[in-house]
């Protein structure tokens, strides 16, 4: 019998069965972590040079990105004239 390859050039290999096409995405909803319940999330893109510098700042100041973020959403609010909420 002719390998795979061989097979294939000489015409007589067995096409495989194409695998299904995902069309839309399934939302997950189990194994949710409760620490995430009752929260959204807000975010946007940027370039990687915010991310390391985010990072940099946390670890300098010993605290999280996610402290860091609240931190200046609530000096975006207050300058706003909006509560503090986070």
């Amino acid at each position: 019998m002719a390998n795979s390859l061989q097979a294939a050039l000489d015409g007589s290999a067995v096409e495989a069965t194409p695998k299904p096409v995902r069309t839309k995405l399934v939302a997950k909803t189990k194994g949710k972590k409760p620490s995430r319940e009752g929260t959204v999330l807000v975010g946007a893109h940027f370039s990687p040079d915010v991310q390391k510098q985010l990072r940099m700042l946390a670890a300098e100041e010993g605290t999280t990105n996610r402290a860091l973020i609240a931190e200046a959403l609530n000096l975006l609010f207050m300058k706003k004239g909006k509560d503090a909420i986070l």
